[in-house]
This record gives C-alpha cells, sequence and structure tokens, in this order.
C-alpha cells in the first residue's frame, strides 16, 4: 500500500469527523491526561485492517500513541483483545471512530472473502474482486480481500484491457474491439473479452483474447465454454455468484471466479472501544 497516499486519505477522514473538535470530551478530559484504549471483538470474524491500518490512524492523529495490533488474518473469537493504544485520552477519542470504522469495514471484506475461499476448497480457482469498491477505499478494500485468501482484479482502468458488451456494440465485433485495443494500449496489457454466450467465446478465442469472461452463464453453459477454451485463454466466471452455488460454478473447470459482493455487499464487523483511565 502507498502510505504516504493513505496517510492524506486518513487526515481528511479525520477533519471530517472532528471538524472544530470534540466538545464532549473536551469538556470530561484534561488535554494531557493519559490513558489506555483496547479494540474488543464481538463476533467471530477475520482480522484485517487492525495491524496495518488502526495504528496509521491514531498515530497520524498524534505520532507519541503507542499501538499493539493483533495481525491481520487472525480469525477472531468474542471478547478478544484486538488492539491496544496508550496516549492522550483526547487524541484516543479523537481517532476511535475513524479507526472502528475501517476495521469493521475491512474485516467484514476478509471475511466474506474467506468464506468463498472456504465453499470452494480444494478446487483449483482462484476468488477475485471487482472494482465495485468504495471511492476513496479502493486499495484497503482490495487489501482486505487478499487478507481472506482471495486475489485482485485490476485495481484501475489502466491495469488491463476489459471489453465489455458496450465496447463490442461500439467496435461492431469482439474482432474488431480487440483489435482497436491492442493497437492502442501499452505493449503486455492483457485482453479480456466479456463473452455472454458460446458464440461470443468463439469469437474471443478467435481474436486471441487472454481472458475469458463467461458473464452470468448457466454451470451447463460455462462447462462447456472451458472444455471449448481449454489452455488457450484463462476463464473467469462472473454474475450471480452467491455461497450457495460457487462449489458449482467452480467445478466447471473455471480458472477464477470474480464476485463483486466481496466489496460492495460485506457487512461490518462488530469491534468496540472501551477506554481504561486507570
Amino acid at each position: 500500500m502507498d502510505v504516504q497516499a493513505l496517510q492524506r486519505a486518513i487526515k481528511h477522514f479525520l477533519a471530517e469527523d472532528i471538524a472544530g473538535g470534540d466538545i464532549t470530551s473536551e469538556a470530561i478530559f484534561l488535554a494531557t491526561q493519559p490513558g489506555k484504549a483496547i479494540f474488543i471483538a464481538q463476533q467471530e470474524f477475520v482480522v484485517a485492517g487492525i495491524e496495518t491500518v488502526a495504528p496509521l490512524v491514531f498515530q497520524t492523529r498524534n505520532p507519541a500513541l503507542r499501538c499493539r495490533p493483533v495481525k491481520d488474518g487472525k480469525k477472531a473469537k468474542p471478547g478478544d483483545i484486538l488492539l491496544s493504544v496508550n496516549g492522550p485520552i483526547l487524541d484516543l477519542l479523537a481517532a476511535e471512530r475513524v479507526a472502528l470504522n475501517l476495521c469493521q469495514r475491512l474485516s467484514g471484506i476478509a471475511t466474506l472473502t474467506a468464506r468463498f475461499v472456504e465453499a470452494v476448497k480444494g478446487l483449483p480457482v482462484r476468488i477475485l474482486d471487482t472494482r465495485k469498491t468504495t471511492p476513496g477505499l479502493r486499495i484497503l478494500e482490495k487489501y482486505a480481500v487478499t487478507v481472506g485468501g482471495g486475489h485482485n482484479h485490476r485495481f484501475t482502468l489502466h491495469d488491463q484491457i476489459l471489453i465489455k458488451d458496450n465496447h463490442i456494440a461500439a467496435a461492431g465485433s469482439i474482432g474488431e474491439a480487440v483489435r482497436k485495443v491492442r493497437a492502442y494500449a501499452p505493449k503486455g496489457r492483457k485482453v479480456e473479452v466479456e463473452c455472454e454466450t458460446l458464440a461470443q467465446v468463439r469469437e474471443a478465442l478467435a481474436a486471441k483474447a487472454d481472458i475469458i469472461m463467461l458473464d452470468n452463464m448457466t454451470p451447463a453453459a460455462m462447462r462447456k465454454a472451458v472444455a471449448l477454451v481449454g489452455k488457450q485463454a484463462t476463464t473467469e466466471a462472473s454474475g450471480g455468484v452467491t455461497l450457495k452455488n460457487i462449489r458449482r460454478i467452480a467445478e466447471t473447470g473455471v480458472d477464477c471466479i470474480s464476485i463483486g459482493a466481496l466489496t460492495h455487499s460485506a457487512p461490518a464487523m462488530d469491534i468496540s472501544m472501551e477506554l481504561l483511565t486507570r
């Protein structure tokens, strides 16, 4: 992760939350009054952000704050202490909500990803995320996917060529779309083509696509497509993937399964902060 870029974002997050100051805490605690805060897990989940993000939030607020986090990837149980932070109480409370919000969000993504990974255990398939991330949090949310055992698809529109239905319609055909992007894009960029039918899969193969996305196909159609592609390209299943059907999809032989829900629908995990003033 780009730590400097992340720090700039965290400064913005803190400014958004603190604004003109914490008028409640400032009325009760002395400016230099020391204390300790601990993060406590309230449910079972895969930890993400506690090791990497929470200390950065607290130390962006005050570099003198001392943090002791557990490692990301740990499987937390209710009552587990995930983080302890020592320093001025006003700084602990000022950074609390931003740190909790990020860690709850990232832990939710890691936990949901781990459930999908577990659902295809034993099969040679990779679980991928998508660009369906929260604006401003993409690098963190994609990091959480890797903590949960998943893999990252492209980070930006510049990373990889992905020809979708609108591109095909505008170019006139899959072959023409592939020709145009190969002529325009920097060398080395892989070309992926979104296909909804076996006929489109054949077109993508003829155009020598590197990756063929099987978009919203039935498992039966996917199995035929995988057989058709063989080793000529990487196959990626996408669309309508759930925990109930992912193993059936994986059993078709696809190389990858991309799931937007990993980042756009993961529920936040329950983490609380307790302040110890004595």
